[in-house]
């Protein structure tokens, strides 16, 4: 494969690109924000704009629960972002792209991901578009080996949805996507500080508040932390302080409702792979991975080793770029056919 190659993670919250020998070279917010149908931002700086817009902008997240949501707003946001890199890291005219596509989805949802760069400005040859699991790319990202007999087990959680993996021999054999992830957190987080203090915050304060905050075990020292927002009653501008109490309080039922999606999987796991993760534990990986006390939960409940990966909002894109760069892993790479045939 030449240098001209690019590796793809469209992730509900960021997107991510790869090139080949050269590493990550964009890795921002998954926003496009438009303006009388002219694209005016893209990733962070679109963001930045999110809830501060006037009626005759949209300021759109394209895919939502891990799939392209927004065809156009994707597109649009993919060749912006082909656009920016173009001077510092050549035009991709002719490329070659291998993109990450989540187990578990429809032939049509998985369809789309392919449709979006034979659609793009680089106009790759059908032939030059191809695909990974991305549990798979997930798992190799974080340094585990996918291509042996021996069976793994991975749980990404995302930012919409937490993709649970078992995989051996390069495939899985288990899989399951629940629709819970770091934004269901922090929407839970906004309802229920409006319900306790009559506080309504924005989608970026609960984020900082799960971040500075959460915990999946009830918190043995209480941090806090002062928070603005609007009141319910007056409209007007205040603040309150929240703390760790309340805020495990709040997603403690989501965080369980992982687990119990992850005991469902061990469930129904072939005895011979359940022995190998017996021995192996349970990978996490996912930007909420980190959420502090979730592998003492995890390891509660489950009675295995649980370890959190290192760099775990990254280990899809890297997976990526070691498959792209790793001649072992090119049985990876699948046509929409094999695919959609389930690999």
């Amino acid at each position: 494969m030449s240098s001209k190659v690019f590796a793809i993670d469209l992730g509900t919250s960021m997107l991510k690109i790869y090139k080949k020998n050269e590493g990550v070279i964009f890795d921002e917010k998954n926003v496009v924000a438009i303006c009388d149908g002219v694209v005016k931002a893209i990733g962070d700086e679109a963001f930045e704009m999110y809830g501060r817009t006037p009626d005759n902008f949209e300021v759109t997240f394209p895919v939502k629960h891990g799939v392209i949501a927004d065809f156009a707003n994707m597109l649009a946001m993919i060749n912006a972002s082909f656009t920016a890199l173009a001077d510092k890291h050549g035009k991709v005219n002719g490329a070659e792209f291998i993109v990450a596509i989540p187990s578990d989805i429809s032939e049509v949802e998985c369809r789309a991901f392919y449709d979006l760069l034979w659609s793009s400005a680089a106009k790759p040859k059908k032939d030059k578009v191809r695909a990974v699991h991305k549990p798979v790319a997930n798992a190799i990202g974080a340094g585990l080996e996918v291509m042996t007999a021996n069976g793994i087990m991975v749980v990404d959680i995302g930012a919409e949805t937490t993709e649970i993996a078992v995989m051996a021999l390069g495939g899985i054999v288990n899989s399951k996507k629940v629709n819970i992830g770091g934004t269901r957190l922090d929407d839970t987080i906004i309802s229920c500080v409006k319900k306790r203090y009559n506080l309504i915050i924005g989608s970026k304060t609960a984020e900082l508040i799960k971040k500075e905050l959460s915990c999946a075990l009830p918190p043995k020292e209480v941090k806090t932390l002062r928070v603005y927002g609007r009141d319910v009653m007056s409209g007007l501008p205040v603040e309150a302080e929240i703390d760790s109490a309340f805020v495990y309080e709040s997603i403690e039922e989501h965080l369980r409702s992982i687990v119990d999606a992850v005991k469902m999987i061990l469930e129904r796991t072939p005895p011979e792979i359940a022995s190998d993760i017996l021995d192996t534990g349970i990978y996490l990986t996912g930007g909420s991975a980190n959420i502090k006390d979730l592998d003492k939960l995890f390891a509660q409940e489950t009675e295995l080793d649980i370890h959190v990966c290192e760099n775990s909002a990254n280990t899809v894109v890297v997976g990526l770029g070691k498959i792209l760069e790793n001649g072992k892993y090119s049985d990876l790479r699948l046509t929409l056919d094999k695919m959609a045939n389930g690999g």
